[in-house]
């Protein structure tokens, strides 16, 4: 049943990555992508309600001190990736948050191994060695670089890891915490928070580029409709990645998550964009893939 949940999960992660590059153009300054990931935040509020509703579950989001912390946890550091995230991509940094979104899934392995006692086999450290292998492989053969690697560009992407890291390991912590209400109620507060706190972001940088920037409603209003796509899968991916969590330890779900989302990643910018596959990609793809059955097969 957990791969199962993971399967759609990773499905509707892909579908958003589709929308994200559609709408790539469109998306030129720091406030107009706060205030789009903003909105796509409330959309996924608004979902949940609706699912809460729909399951006849309003009774139970009452919220609770661990509820509202473990969600706390959860939006904010979602929202620190998405604003570490669009920084460091447009610093020229994009081919290395890869690397480092797998170096992260360290943080809810080693937390699942201390705190809840999951075990972590030689396998899967074999696995997740490979896998990072794969990401290196992957990221040098494009080598698109707009500048030098700085401290500024180091450290942002550390922080793109630890708060994705951070991120997974806030999904466990639910889930261990048995808080008897459903996954649909910790991701209705976690994009509360998230919401939140990428409101503050929307208006320090509106704030700052000031009328440099561009007309932030026209924008919305051209992209909407894949935003409105983008939140229901970004609602689906949490939930169903939540919901795996229960049936995987972490060593095994955040691994297969990042090695999985990049291979489909790229062969859906392969097939779908056109960007050209080369040999090293190729090559990093099949070692993805290795790493993987090694994690989940020996």
């Amino acid at each position: 049943m957990g791969y199962l949940f993971l399967g759609i999960s990773l499905f509707a992660g892909l579908t958003k990555g589709y929308c994200g590059k559609k709408t790539s153009g469109c998306v030129r300054s720091y406030k107009d992508a706060m205030l789009a990931n903003t909105v796509r935040m409330v959309l996924c509020i608004l979902i949940g309600f609706v699912l809460i509703a729909a399951g006849g579950d309003m009774e139970l989001i009452r919220p609770t001190a661990a509820l509202l912390g473990t969600a706390a946890l959860s939006g904010v550091t979602t929202s620190v990736f998405v604003v570490c995230w669009l920084i460091s991509a447009k610093r020229g940094a994009y081919m290395m948050l890869d690397v480092f979104l797998m170096m992260g899934v360290l943080v809810p392995m080693l937390a699942g191994s201390a705190i809840f006692g999951e075990e972590i086999r030689l396998n899967q450290w074999i696995g997740i060695a490979i896998l990072l292998t794969a990401v290196i492989i992957m990221c040098s053969y494009n080598n698109s670089i707009k500048e030098k690697m700085n401290i500024t560009s180091l450290v942002l992407l550390i922080i793109c890891g630890l708060s994705n890291g951070l991120t997974d390991l806030s999904q466990k912590l639910f889930i261990k915490q048995n808080l008897g209400v459903p996954a649909t109620v910790f991701n209705f507060y976690t994009y509360i928070f998230s919401a939140a706190v990428l409101m503050i972001f929307f208006l320090i940088f509106n704030a700052k580029e000031g009328e440099s920037g561009t007309d932030n409603f026209f924008v919305l209003k051209k992209i909407f409709g894949y935003i409105l796509v983008m939140s229901v899968c970004l609602f689906a991916n949490s939930l169903f990645k939540t919901m795996a969590a229960k049936y995987l330890t972490a060593a095994q779900l955040y691994p297969i998550n990042q090695g999985a989302s990049l291979i489909l990643s790229s062969v859906m910018s392969a097939t779908m964009f056109g960007e050209k596959l080369t040999a090293k990609a190729i090559i990093g793809l099949a070692t993805a893939f290795l790493g993987l059955i090694v994690i989940n097969v020996l």
